[in-house]
């Protein structure tokens, strides 16, 4: 069904309700990222080693749990570059003749204006709910070599692990299992990168959006988007060479 075959439904649900699925699943990953690094903030003060285990927690579970409950609707994508390689690898596939799979033009299109609409008002409503305005642009510098270097990492890891658990055929067999491994990987990341891993260029714009604990100032943010479209496309080389009989299963 979905394009990263999280159950196996007879027939793909319509793409209105994917897309809505999508801008939700999404505005919810950013609002827990977001309010869980506001509260983090407030609760450990002068602790950022707790606040960061806390937020690291909190983003682990939630975004483990926006895939079971969304991934049957839409495949749980959340996230730009997951829906970018997923378009790329089922047209090379298509090419190649070894399977239909992947999301279409029109598909993509729907996609990835509801993730970015999504992430801005996730943000927004993390601010609200913790009585801060609305929207406040971020004073948050993310800029070095390192940085960059660690988005790459982190990206390519995060989708390396997708389209595995896709292509395997374990995120069909198991949801839970598969969405635990999605979550424990941001989770650990956000502690083995120096970025913290944002690994996902909605994510990154919505958090422009509040200037918090988890927010990235504007000017930070055009490297980080670069450095997460490499990773991705280094996750696409990788997957096409360690899952080559796998072409038509995602």
């Amino acid at each position: 069904m979905g394009p990263l075959a999280w159950s196996e439904p007879t027939a793909r649900p319509p793409l209105r309700r994917r897309a809505l699925a999508e801008a939700l699943g999404t505005g919810l990953l950013v609002t827990v990222v977001v309010g869980s690094g506001i509260a983090a903030q407030r609760l450990s003060a002068g602790q950022p080693g707790l606040q960061l285990l806390e937020n690291a927690v909190a983003t682990a579970l939630g975004l483990a749990v926006l895939i079971v409950v969304l991934g049957p609707v839409s495949g749980g994508h959340f996230n730009p570059v997951v829906s970018l390689t997923d378009a790329a690898l089922g047209r090379l596939a298509r090419r190649a003749g070894s399977g239909t799979a992947g999301l279409g033009g029109r598909e993509l299109a729907a996609y990835l204006p509801a993730q970015l609409a999504g992430g801005i008002a996730g943000a927004l409503l993390a601010n609200l709910m913790f009585d801060l305005p609305a929207a406040t642009l971020s004073t948050t510098p993310r800029s070095a070599g390192h940085l960059w270097l660690a988005e790459v990492v982190a990206t390519a890891g995060l989708v390396l692990v997708i389209f595995a658990l896709a292509r395997s055929g374990l995120a069909a067999r198991s949801l839970g299992l598969a969405a635990g491994s999605v979550g424990a990987y941001i989770g650990a990341a956000y502690f083995f990168t120096s970025s913290t891993s944002f690994a996902n260029p909605a994510v990154t714009i919505g958090r422009i959006f509040s200037d918090t604990f988890a927010g990235i100032s504007p000017g930070s943010v055009p490297p980080f988007l670069a450095a997460q479209l490499l990773g991705a496309a280094t996750a696409g080389v990788l997957v096409r060479v360690l899952y080559p009989d796998e072409e038509g299963v995602s």
